[in-house]
């Protein structure tokens, strides 16, 4: 395997992809064949960097050089000036509001400085499409260690301590709505995410499953482990096609890493993922409304009591947790 000597990290997520970045990508990787640099540079699209105002984005690892609305014909002064001579490429850094300095390292932007990623922890450091780099940043550490180490009440308990509550408005406790799942009795149980993101403008999950897919996979086969789910279910706008792409892409990737399917990790366990789309109605953001659009209904809602979590989908005890909520689970072990 080569050991590369720099990455040259460009945003892959929708808002640069809209403005050319496949195209940076395409023509990097030209130059760097043409210079005989293939074993020694290598060019990585990620997940969405977060400043999307200054998009398209190539961040130039190790020196951690920021270049902000980058072009696809400015690759090959990146390649010539940057990689070959060592040479920062100063009109493509970021230029502070204030004191109109070059920033090129994005831990001095003021967009950055305050800062502490969780739920976006890897989006911008890791190609989503390789689960390989999920794995090499602790990804299915948490899972291996709750099938090894932890009851599914132990898993709930660090899910309630760690006080973490759900991110679609009303802020329910997740560890309560696990333990109120696990215990509803029932012959077949699941576990739901609610991808749909129907609020005008929003982006955040849209932003995670791009950029961070596992990380929602691996939450969701603890959240199963937990309640006694054996089935995960992903409830996903059809307007989001790259997102479905990348989810796709780790879903069969897990399974061929045996961290999806049964006896994950050969413990017993069995849990696997279907994709399930929704049709752009914002109603269908709320969790009962959500789940009669998977069973092929009207998508709205009903009053509660009963509860997903004791008659959700098909009539079972069903836990619905949106993208946000659950990424951040593994992060907690």
């Amino acid at each position: 395997m080569a050991k590369y000597k720099m990455h040259l990290l460009v945003c892959g997520g929708t808002g640069c992809r809209a403005s050319a970045s496949e195209e940076i990508v395409k023509n990097l990787k030209t130059i760097i064949n043409d210079k005989g640099l293939a074993d020694e540079v290598q060019v990585i699209m990620t997940g969405c960097f977060g400043f999307c105002e200054k998009g398209p984005i190539v961040k130039v690892m190790p020196d951690n050089t920021f270049y902000t609305e980058v072009k696809p014909e400015d690759a090959r002064e990146i390649v010539e000036e940057h990689v070959v001579k060592g040479r920062k490429v100063t009109r493509l850094l970021y230029t502070d509001p204030e004191n109109k300095e070059h920033i090129s390292d994005s831990k001095h932007m003021g967009f950055y400085k305050k800062q502490i990623r969780i739920a976006l922890r890897n989006c911008g450091f890791i190609n989503p499409e390789n689960i390989d780099e999920y794995i090499a940043r602790e990804g299915y550490q948490a899972l291996g260690k709750c099938l090894s180490e932890m009851t599914p009440d132990q898993v709930i308990a660090e899910i309630k301590n760690s006080g973490l509550r759900g991110r679609g408005g009303a802020g329910f406790p997740t560890g309560l709505k696990w333990e109120i799942t696990r215990k509803s009795k029932a012959d077949q149980k699941y576990v739901v995410c609610n991808a749909d993101e129907g609020d005008p403008g929003a982006f955040m999950d849209r932003s995670v499953l791009e950029g961070d897919p596992h990380s929602v996979i691996e939450a969701m086969a603890i959240a199963g482990y937990c309640i006694e789910a054996d089935k995960g279910l992903v409830y996903i706008r059809a307007e989001y096609p790259l997102a479905i792409e990348r989810l796709k892409i780790a879903i069969k990737q897990a399974r061929e890493y045996g961290l999806l399917g049964n006896d994950i990790l050969g413990t017993g366990f069995n849990f696997d993922i279907e994709l399930r789309y929704g049709a752009g109605a914002f109603v269908c953001g709320e969790e009962t409304a959500l789940i009669h659009s998977m069973e092929g209904h009207r998508g709205e809602p009903t009053l509660k009591p009963p509860f997903p979590s004791v008659s959700g989908y098909l009539g079972k005890p069903t836990n619905v947790n949106n993208v946000e909520n659950l990424c951040q689970c593994p992060s907690n072990y």
